[in-house]
């Protein structure tokens, strides 16, 4: 039986809005073992992205645990947990959140301005993260100066500098075509079944929940198969 990376446990989430209380998650359960393949799939509204904060240690559960790797990141300070997803969460999101001033190599570089890694080990990890998505010959050129899909394989790329435990998607193919959705799912899947990298994803496209190894479903705060 495979290790269990991410325990999810009685997880709930609500916010206050004026006099109300919008709950978002109820006493959710989940279990993701290491080098899964999670689609997380859902209405929107459901709280797929809620879901996926709260595992990337983005948010903070309203009750409930969170572990990864074995540690409570539910019991972290703002500090503790921002250097924890520096070392152990790469995240991917639907627009490349790319600097445009930067060049790929320097957007990729950016997660390990917060290590204490010297300036050639930088360069090392970044020449590496660049070969793995098939974009050491564009490591020079702008955003502006890259297709949407090498703008998302630069996106990847920054995600995966630090080698984290797990990468976080949200709507990794949602703005991109769907023959360069295609190399983008085929690039996780590589990452997934050949690096061994642990992947959830929320995606609204059947095709791309397809590229997992399994997918749940997320409807008013409660999980299905």
């Amino acid at each position: 039986m495979s290790e269990i990376l991410v325990d999810v446990k009685n997880l709930s989430k609500e916010y206050k809005r004026g006099g109300e209380t919008l709950v978002v998650l109820k006493d959710l359960n989940l279990e993701i073992p290491k080098e899964d393949f999670l689609a997380l799939m859902g209405p929107s509204g459901s709280g797929k992205s809620t879901l996926l904060n709260l595992i990337g240690g983005l948010d903070t559960p309203s009750s409930g645990s969170v572990s990864i790797n074995g540690e409570r990141i539910d019991q972290m300070n703002s500090k503790q947990l921002s250097n924890w997803r520096a070392s152990n969460v790469g995240f991917i999101f639907q627009f490349y959140n790319l600097l445009p001033v930067l060049t790929a190599q320097k957007n990729i570089e950016l997660p390990l301005l917060l290590t204490n890694l010297s300036s050639s080990q930088r360069k090392q990890h970044v020449e590496t993260a660049l070969n793995i998505v098939g974009l050491s010959d564009r490591s020079g050129h702008k955003p502006s100066e890259l297709s949407g899909g090498q703008q998302q394989r630069v996106a990847i790329a920054r995600a995966l500098v630090s080698d984290p435990d797990i990468l976080v998607c949200d709507e990794p193919t949602g703005d991109l075509d769907r023959d360069t959705a295609t190399e983008i799912l085929n690039l996780l899947k590589s990452l997934n079944q050949d690096h061994g990298k642990t992947i959830l994803m929320v995606t609204h496209d059947p095709a791309a929940a397809d590229s997992a190894k399994r997918s749940l479903h997320l409807d008013k705060g409660k999980l299905a198969s």
